[in-house]
């Protein structure tokens, strides 16, 4: 069952909150300062962060994150500069962070004591494992793994959608080590009439509501046995930290990353399509066909978003910078597709007139992202854009403009730009 604070407990950490005056003192002076030194900017609503600061202290929610860009502090949600994206495997300072409700006083204290999976609904075993039963009775793996939401590059839509305003920092690509997902599926015993999966987790929703989940999605149990589903415990050899996802979360890479639920208590195995929190409406749903830009749409034609469209991102140089003219230069960055592999990645100075092919990395696995490298060389000094284009193996790629408009900003893969400075 969904592990939920009860009433009792919401309002014994409200007392336990008004009676801690370092806390409180904290978020009065420091904690706000800090926590928008944490993300390079000021807070915005910083009025509105008191109600969301359940357990917080000094050390938790942003502690070590670096340079990114606050998006939203009811939950709080921030992206990551392309520049800062140019590693191979993600930091945690530099990964976003995407809530949608608040992040449990469990992972704020990092304490895993009595923690349980259940596993259980259409399965012939269901299973209840603590964290060193998963450690102990399945293979233990690491895989590289992109994790994006789906509203990342919601921005750019036309008219705009509701939601957190993503430019293209809502996606990054970290070392996991958990279980396969699919070994503890089977381990409890796929029924036939197995559907769809349905992920718990104990983070409350914004509302303290006990009876509401701040999110349950799942993903068709095809997808869930497929190849790269994890249930993961560390990220980048370490504890997964507090607003990835402590103890435990299950990753589903190549789909939105709403799909992989942190905090996870239990995959509830269903007969039907989930319908659980942000799984119906229009979230992480698309039009069932071309819509013009503005549409109403009617819920009934909207289809719950899957695979994450092919696209690129260039890292480095970071927008703006000079470079001397009639001298090649290195443009790189990472490509990534919902399906798989990328095929290609073609970088333009000239707006998509021509392409250059560039160097593209093989992934470290699966669903890791791809590195590109290509050299550049700007003719005579002036003002020029890079464009990056990414092609997937069915032979895909990106468009130049924003894809098919949708109510929610899903899915937009457009090719990614920087500006450089000829000198």
């Amino acid at each position: 069952m969904t592990k939920r604070i009860s009433g009792d407990a919401a309002a014994e950490t409200a007392t336990a909150t008004a009676d801690a005056p370092s806390r409180r003192s904290f978020m009065k002076t420091t904690g706000l300062t800090a926590l928008g030194a944490y993300v390079g900017m000021k807070i915005p609503f910083e009025g509105n962060l008191m109600a969301v600061a359940q357990g917080m202290s000094e050390e938790d929610i942003m502690s070590g994150k670096s340079g990114l860009i606050l998006l939203g502090d009811n939950p709080i949600n921030a992206e990551t500069p392309a520049h800062l994206l140019d590693d191979e495997v993600t930091p945690y300072e530099h990964f976003f962070v995407r809530n949608n409700g608040h992040v449990p006083d469990t992972a704020l204290e990092m304490n895993a004591e009595g923690w349980t999976l259940t596993i259980d609904g259409e399965v012939e075993t269901p299973l209840e494992l603590t964290l060193d039963d998963l450690k102990e009775k399945f293979e233990v793996v690491t895989m590289r793994l992109v994790i994006e939401c789906g509203g990342n590059g919601r921005a750019y839509f036309v008219p705009g959608a509701s939601g957190n305003q993503w430019t293209t920092g809502a996606v990054g690509c970290a070392d996991w080590t958990g279980v396969r997902l699919a070994d503890v599926l089977n381990e409890a015993g796929i029924k036939d009439s197995a559907v769809y999966t349905a992920h718990y987790s104990n983070d409350p929703h914004l509302s303290f509501d006990p009876d509401k989940d701040a999110i349950s999605r799942g993903v068709p149990i095809e997808k869930a046995l497929a190849e790269g589903g994890m249930i993961a415990w560390e990220m980048n050899g370490e504890p997964i930290p507090a607003v990835h996802g402590f103890p435990l979360r299950v990753i589903n890479p190549g789909y939105p990353g709403s799909v992989s639920q942190k905090f996870l208590t239990r995959i509830w195995v269903r007969d039907q399509v989930h319908d659980g929190a942000k799984m119906t409406g229009y979230s992480y749903r698309l039009p069932a066909y071309p819509v013009a830009p503005g549409t109403e749409v009617p819920e009934e034609d909207m289809e719950i978003m899957t695979e994450m469209p092919v696209k690129s991102l260039i890292t480095f140089p970071q927008t703006g910078s000079e470079t001397p003219a009639g001298q090649a230069s290195e443009v790189r960055g990472h490509a990534w597709s919902g399906n798989g592999d990328v095929a290609s990645v073609d970088v333009s100075i000239d707006f998509g007139q021509t392409w250059i092919p560039a160097q593209l990395d093989p992934p470290k696995n699966k669903f890791a992202w791809q590195r590109f490298r290509a050299d550049v060389t700007l003719p005579e000094a002036g003002y020029y854009e890079v464009w990056a284009r990414a092609t997937d193996m069915n032979g895909v790629s990106q468009p130049p403009v924003v894809p098919g408009w949708n109510p929610r900003g899903y899915g937009n893969n457009m090719q990614h730009r920087i500006a450089l400075i000829a000198t």
